[in-house]
């Protein structure tokens, strides 16, 4: 019996130093594939072919939010009829001008986010703005005509519909709880050359005072984000909206990695408003704010160090009639305090029309509360974006 342990033992400490050696020597032979001559020339090694769903995604690879969010983003075509001189047609102004023909039509590209099995999409009001048609193209290669729902030029949002059976749907995340550092996707139809993810992650969170938006909270990422994108879907590393690509920062048009998206907290509010209502319905008070400043606060003979700063205030308006004058300084609206003037814009469009709330205020030296109804905002006059 001792004999055959002996044997044993010898016979694997034989095959351990055999293997060793060809590890050292020729580690191509220890290799994981098939090796085979290409040509009958060349030898080669080839990674074993995996059955069919057995591939699992490389360590750390996005591949599976992709694969979960890319169906629900749609791309967006818009057209406009061309334009005619209104007096084209007039023989005099023919023969002094000549025949100035029609011009040409104009065409529009970019992005959209399927949010509802009813066929709802989110994109961005500077992409289908003064559309005549509307053609969205899925993933899936089918197409629809889109119609416009409502638009919201404050946050440069729109909805539009599109009617369709099985309808990919993407699941909106929480934006609120995004970090800096956190990785992102960006999905879209950049320059027209067909659905594209890039990758990224969050560079800064509540952007603001672009002169993009009347309303700017945005998310600001290196994932790059090219014309064609705008109204895509910024997404986290699980598949989920957290954002709609809405314009880039750039010098050449190109993406130069800073992008902004709006955040998806902002886009439910919208959707729900234009939906329900055909557009969205915000609180105001009739006041011109700045940051405070020390030139402003010494302007205003106040002795506030934080807070928004009123330079103005429109007659017969809902503050005035509460009571607000030119050089009170709003510090909280509520239980929100106020730092700048894009927080007192949002907590006073968030204040449903008809209602009070508690505004604390400084004038002068003296602090002071006045309960202030809001009324309705007006709407914004439409602007073009770049992007």
């Amino acid at each position: 019996m001792k004999r055959i342990w002996l044997l044993f033992a010898q016979a694997v400490t034989v095959l351990l130093a055999a293997y060793f050696v060809v590890a050292t020597l020729k580690p191509q032979w220890l290799q994981h594939g098939s090796t085979r001559s290409l040509g009958g020339v060349v030898s080669i090694i080839e990674a074993p072919t995996a059955g069919p769903g057995s591939a699992l995604p490389a360590p750390g690879s996005l591949s599976a939010a992709a694969k979960k969010a890319a169906p629900a983003v749609v791309s967006i075509n818009t057209s406009k009829a061309a334009s005619r001189h209104p007096r084209s047609d007039d023989p005099w102004f023919r023969f002094f001008f000549g025949d100035q023909g029609d011009s040409q039509p104009q065409v529009g590209l970019g992005s959209g986010v399927i949010v509802s099995a009813d066929g709802y999409i989110l994109t961005n009001n500077h992409v289908v703005e003064g559309a005549d048609e509307i053609e969205v193209t899925l993933n899936d290669g089918r197409h629809a005509p889109g119609k416009l729902i409502g638009t919201d030029p404050d946050t440069d949002l729109a909805v539009i519909r599109i009617t369709l059976d099985k309808l990919p749907v993407i699941v909106l995340g929480n934006s609120d709880a995004l970090q800096v550092g956190d990785q992102v996707l960006a999905i879209g139809n950049p320059f027209g050359v067909g659905q594209t993810v890039t990758s990224g992650i969050v560079s800064a969170l509540g952007r603001n005072q672009l002169g993009i938006n009347t309303f700017e909270n945005f998310i600001q990422t290196d994932a790059a984000i090219n014309p064609g994108n705008s109204g895509g879907a910024l997404i986290d590393v699980n598949g989920n909206l957290e954002g709609i690509n809405t314009a880039i920062y750039s010098r050449s048009g190109g993406s130069m990695g800073i992008g902004f998206a709006i955040p998806v907290s902002t886009a439910k509010q919208v959707l729900e408003g234009i939906v329900k209502d055909g557009q969205v319905t915000r609180g105001w008070i009739g006041v011109e704010p700045n940051d405070l400043s020390p030139e402003l606060a010494e302007t205003f003979g106040v002795k506030a160090t934080e807070g928004v700063i009123i330079t103005g205030v429109l007659q017969n308006g809902p503050a005035a009639r509460a009571g607000l004058r030119p050089g009170d300084v709003i510090t909280a609206v509520g239980d929100k305090d106020i730092g700048n003037v894009q927080e007192l814009l949002t907590a006073v469009a968030g204040l449903k029309p008809g209602s009070s709330a508690l505004f604390k205020l400084q004038r002068g030296a003296d602090r002071m509360e006045l309960d202030v109804t809001a009324g309705t905002r007006p709407r914004t006059p439409i602007r073009r974006l770049p992007n």
